[in-house]
């Protein structure tokens, strides 16, 4: 959040002890040199149907993985609870989250599909900037899974929780669209393919020393 000005940049949910949030890497803004005056904000939905916004910190992040934890102020908000299991193919899904951001108001939107595949994914280098110590590691250590999604996903929905549908229970969070052609495109003739990272990273996150 630029003071006074507000950006949205993505969805997450509420996990753990109701005052965490996971969302993805690539929806936490850069940091920028020399600047003091810009925070992070999240917007909690209240029993009274009200959205309220509450500051919010960065506990821990999974670059590669495109994870972030956060830690927000006030009251705790009800949270979603991990899948115990993997999620298989074919099981019935549903996506939660803003598509398209405050184009279509601030209105949490759900859609439908299934798990399609488990696939391996190297994580591309965002230019020579991405060619860090910590990149080049990834790309030494392999490709890492991630669940392929036969449902459309939209800009906006990034960081949004995937849930297995007979029981709610979180088994990945949405990170990417397949687009073809123009990133345009992804508006005007969405391709119906896209991609999470599966719960079980989630839960390494959570885990994680810099998370406790």
């Amino acid at each position: 959040m630029d003071s006074p000005r507000f950006g949205f940049r993505g969805t997450g949910f509420v996990v753990g002890d109701g005052r965490h949030v996971i969302t993805n890497a690539h929806v936490i803004p850069p940091e920028v040199p020399g600047r003091v005056d810009r925070g992070i904000a999240i917007q909690v939905w209240t029993p009274e149907s009200q959205w309220l916004v509450r500051e919010a910190k960065l506990v821990s992040i999974d670059t590669p993985r495109d994870l972030a934890l956060l830690s927000f102020d006030g009251p705790a908000v009800p949270a979603l609870r991990l899948a115990a299991e993997e999620a298989r193919e074919g099981t019935a899904i549903a996506l939660i989250g803003f598509p398209i951001g405050g184009s279509l108001g601030y209105s949490h939107v759900t859609h439908r599909g299934i798990v399609s595949a488990r696939t391996a994914i190297v994580p591309p280098a965002n230019g020579p900037q991405g060619l860090s110590e910590r990149a080049v590691r990834q790309l030494r250590q392999g490709a890492f899974e991630v669940i392929q999604l036969d449902a459309t996903a939209y800009p906006g929905n990034s960081g949004g929780p995937v849930l297995d549908v007979d029981s709610g229970d979180v088994v990945g969070v949405v990170s990417m669209v397949l687009v073809k052609g123009t990133r345009e495109s992804a508006l005007s003739a969405p391709s119906g393919i896209s991609y999470a990272i599966p719960v079980r990273d989630v839960a390494a996150l959570l885990a994680s020393p810099a998370s406790s």
